[in-house]
């Protein structure tokens, strides 16, 4: 039984991963801190909830920066000529390339000959 092996993110994508969880877990912990001094009343409710929408902010930009960056690899896995997403990928390594008709070395193709017609 073979199990598939996932490939490793790229750096910069698990780079914008980490950013994302970490200002997920500021918003969270606004949050909390937000309902926690709503309930007793504290000054600390208006800043709370301040740091709370600057965290969702904040992770909707993270999350939008690891989109980008996983095009962004992806694009760079793909390699420099491909013109699209569906264009396909790089050629496997150790691939063989393909073979190439003869013809004249100049590089010019040799004339094709005639193959008459049965009517006119």
């Amino acid at each position: 039984m073979s199990v598939a092996r996932r490939r490793r993110l790229p750096d910069e994508v698990r780079a914008s991963v980490v950013r994302a969880v970490l200002c997920l877990a500021f918003t969270l912990v606004g949050l909390l801190i937000a309902t926690l001094a709503s309930y007793a009343g504290s000054w600390l409710m208006t800043p709370a909830l301040m740091a709370m929408g600057l965290g969702v902010f904040g992770t909707m930009w993270c999350l939008l920066e690891i989109l980008i960056s996983r095009q962004v690899a992806a694009q760079r896995m793909r390699g420099p000529n491909s013109a699209s997403p569906m264009a396909g990928s790089r050629a496997p390594v150790g691939a063989r390339p393909v073979p190439r008709p003869a013809g004249p070395p100049n590089g010019t193709a040799a004339p094709q000959p005639r193959v008459p017609t049965a009517y006119p």
